[in-house]
């Protein structure tokens, strides 16, 4: 069971909310220390930052590139 903290402002139009699993961990740091999601500072603040894996940034563009066929940018 997610339980979600919903934040009292809105975000262009949404709810935004903090999910924490069963045992009280927050859901978004896991998934960032898992390498799953990466900090987005505009949003968190860089609450999550130091969580990252190292080189987790530059896997998951190189992924997004490779979806969009701009792989000749890493092709250098």
């Amino acid at each position: 069971m997610i339980t979600a903290e919903i934040e009292p402002e809105l975000s262009y139009d949404r709810l935004v909310a903090t999910c924490f699993l069963p045992d009280g961990r927050d859901l978004s740091a896991e998934m960032v220390r898992l390498g799953l999601a990466l900090d987005w500072p505009k949003f968190s603040g860089g609450k999550y930052a130091h969580l990252e894996p190292e080189g987790v940034r530059k896997k998951h563009w190189k992924a997004a590139a490779r979806q969009r066929g701009h792989m000749q940018v890493f092709n250098k």
